[in-house]
């Protein structure tokens, strides 16, 4: 096949994707030296190790984390990300926070800058949604699991950090107090958190049940 052929192809299927993987082109037979070229043209722009976007492609609001979720598939986004995620913090964090199993390697990425928090068993697994996103799996914990995160992570964050995401949360719905109570449950901080669901709850015109053990 001519080299502008494959060219062409590759273009193509960026165009199509959004965020181009070297590994991508294995499904159109085209060589990894086409990359090479086309950068080198203008053509394409690499915007991490092995990955490509044509340069007119509008950035993701979450291109950051669309590059670490395609290197790092198994990365689950938590705590600062997660909050920025779902829109329960006025922070832009300089790094992606990450979860991933206790025992696990950072993974190697040149950008963006990433954290890695290590949790263990169901911490870690608990309240995982996935997001599609330029073709790619966002793995982002839930507004009510993040939540209960960061006071588990308080000495990370900030307490400070954590009440507003509780109380943004509960005024905004994004988390009931079914999950959060769950999730404190699973993450060994309910009785950490018992105390500020209470003033959240009397704080707020809904109400809130007493909360049980």
């Amino acid at each position: 096949m001519p080299a502008d052929t494959h060219s062409q192809r590759v273009l193509d299927l960026a165009s199509q994707k959004g965020l181009l993987r070297a590994g991508d082109l294995d499904a159109i037979d085209a060589p990894r030296v086409v990359l090479t070229r086309l950068t080198a043209a203008g053509l394409l722009d690499r915007v991490g190790r092995g990955l490509y976007r044509l340069p007119n492609h509008p950035a993701s609001e979450h291109e950051s984390l669309v590059v670490v979720a395609a290197k790092a598939p198994q990365a689950v986004f938590c705590l600062l990300t997660a909050l920025q995620f779902h829109g329960l913090t006025t922070q832009l964090p300089r790094q992606v926070w990450i979860a991933m199993p206790r025992g696990c390697h950072a993974p190697r990425i040149d950008w963006p800058p990433i954290r890695m928090t290590q949790m263990t068993g169901d911490a870690h697994a608990a309240g995982i949604e996935e997001h599609r996103h330029d073709g790619v799996t966002l793995r982002v914990h839930s507004a009510a699991k993040t939540v209960v995160d960061c006071f588990k992570h308080r000495n990370k964050i900030g307490l400070d950090v954590a009440m507003e995401a509780l109380k943004d949360a509960w005024m905004a719905r994004k988390a009931s107090a079914d999950d959060l109570w769950r999730y404190a449950k699973v993450c060994r901080v309910a009785n950490v958190m018992r105390p500020y669901m209470e003033v959240v709850a009397h704080e707020s015109s809904r109400g809130l049940a007493p909360m049980s053990a």
